[in-house]
């Protein structure tokens, strides 16, 4: 049999007890320069924050105002596009049948209720003032005795505006 010679262990070495490294605590003072700085940095990121939320809130409102003008403009411009059907029915029921200006009047009078409803309204300022914001003079002549110049005495072709806005402007004769 064989004889297991147990060999001595070498022995561990004991860790002597180090002694503890003091912890370098910084000064009552250094802690309150921290803190300082903390609050600097957390109010600086606040308002960081609040002037980015302000920023986002006036594009948001910037962006829904330039759509709901440009939806608006676009409107306008296709109300200008169709104002000459308008014209034209109005010049065919000078020159036709009773049975066709029955039919015209018809065509007309849906027409002039879509301009309603888009808030369009016709501009025939005949015997007021000559106002140069909603009319466009094309011809003067001269005002009869006991009339006042400067007075519109005929309209060539009716003007509209939608709200505040002309969409075109009136073509008239003006007494001079």
């Amino acid at each position: 049999m064989s004889e297991e010679v147990k060999q001595p262990l070498p022995e561990e070495p004991v860790p002597e007890e180090a002694e503890p490294v003091p912890e370098e605590q910084p000064a009552e003072e250094n802690l309150q320069e921290l803190l300082a700085k903390a609050q600097a940095e957390s109010a600086d990121y606040k308002d960081k924050w609040m002037r980015s939320a302000a920023e986002f809130d006036n594009f948001r409102k910037r962006n829904e105002a330039t759509r709901r003008t440009a939806y608006a403009d676009g409107k306008a411009d296709i109300l200008v596009k169709i104002l000459p059907v308008g014209d034209n029915l109005e010049r065919a029921l000078v020159h036709c049948d009773e049975n066709t200006k029955k039919g015209i009047e018809l065509v007309l009078r849906s027409f002039r209720k879509l301009l309603e409803e888009e808030g369009v309204e016709e501009i025939c300022p005949v015997d007021e003032e000559f106002d140069p914001a909603f009319c466009e003079a094309v011809m003067s002549e001269p005002a009869e005795e006991g009339v006042e110049p400067g007075y519109v005495k005929e309209v060539f072709l009716k003007g509209y505006k939608r709200g505040d806005k002309v969409l075109r402007f009136a073509q008239v004769k003006v007494t001079s």
